[in-house]
């Protein structure tokens, strides 16, 4: 039996790998770990507290000596972190928050894993990532696994600073690691400070869809379903030291995606108010990185990993699962 900690399990992106792990791997222990932060919801993940194989701790990666217990009264075998400080606009007011979880949290789970699997096989640290550590592209080119980190805000600062951590205890400590750098989900669950959640929800209410310069920067999207059947191959099948992409493999400029949301939103609930007069365009975000790009093929072709999603179809439920 794996012993897998899930962390960050009851945010957005953690939620559905937490459901979709517990369902699908019953004869697998998951301890679904969380702090609980204002980005968490507990009762999208109620559904599953009734299963065997599930338990929910809430603790605080930053607490070194309480992730140290977890890992030694759960003999945790495999890690799935994916717990995270992750608002843009939030890391560059605040950045302690996003240094003390996105890097010291992680390095925190590193040492437990470090001081717990010694002598042992078969286990496995995977670190989840993001595409915004490669830093803002121009309008040509994507993102590769080797393509040289360029962080432009603190958030992508702290989490390339994680992925440094993860990659150096493999190196150094022979931790078996694996990777991902994924670009922008979206989908149920997910936070409303978000881009998305910020349309449909302004769309719904009729106020103000904020859109930051002239809408121009442009975004990979990857429905978060996709997302997890990703992971899932990663987990089983990814290659330790090893790090892969994982892309949508639909780019939008922002100020298009709203129209598209718009337009599919009538669609779904036709009236006959113009929900274009309620976009607003505000001050440009600081450091504000102008296109991502990501370049999937090594997923593609060694885990036979590819979207299902199509956006339209993608968008649709998650504007009807904000309406619900």
């Amino acid at each position: 039996m794996k012993k897998i900690l899930i962390t960050g399990g009851a945010g957005f992106i953690g939620a559905h790998v937490v459901k979709h792990f517990v369902k699908e791997y019953s004869e697998h222990q998951i301890i679904n770990l969380d702090c609980l932060t204002y980005a968490a919801e507990p009762k999208n993940i109620v559904d599953i507290e009734s299963f065997d194989n599930y338990k929910f701790l809430k603790i605080n990666i930053n607490n070194a000596e309480d992730v140290d217990d977890v890992f030694k009264k759960y003999d945790i075998t495999h890690v799935i972190h994916l717990a995270a400080e992750s608002h843009v606009d939030r890391s560059i007011d605040n950045s302690i928050d996003f240094a003390l979880t996105n890097v010291i949290g992680t390095v925190n789970l590193l040492n437990a894993a470090k001081n717990n699997w010694i002598g042992k096989r078969d286990h496995l640290f995977y670190h989840i990532s993001t595409d915004e550590v490669y830093g803002s592209l121009g309008l040509n080119g994507s993102f590769k696994e080797t393509t040289k980190y360029d962080p432009k805000s603190p958030y992508s600062a702290s989490k390339a600073s994680s992925d440094h951590f993860v990659r150096s205890y493999f190196n150094t400590h022979n931790l078996p690691v694996v990777i991902s750098n994924c670009s922008n989900n979206y989908g149920p669950y997910q936070n409303e400070e978000k881009f998305i959640p910020t349309v449909i929800k302004s769309l719904i209410e009729r106020r103000p869809i904020p859109i930051y310069g002239k809408g121009k920067n442009i975004r990979d999207w990857l429905y978060v379903n996709d997302h997890v059947l990703a992971i899932e191959k990663i987990f089983n099948n990814g290659r330790v030291g090893e790090t892969y992409n994982i892309g949508g493999g639909y780019e939008i400029s922002n100020l298009d995606l709203v129209y598209k949301i718009i337009e599919m939103y009538v669609d779904l609930y036709p009236n006959d108010f113009n929900y274009n007069n309620l976009i607003s365009f505000v001050d440009d975000r600081k450091g504000h990185d102008f296109r991502y790009s990501i370049d999937s093929s090594k997923i593609r072709s060694e885990l036979d990993w590819s979207p299902k999603m199509k956006f339209e179809e993608g968008i649709k439920r998650t504007i009807n699962w904000f309406k619900k």
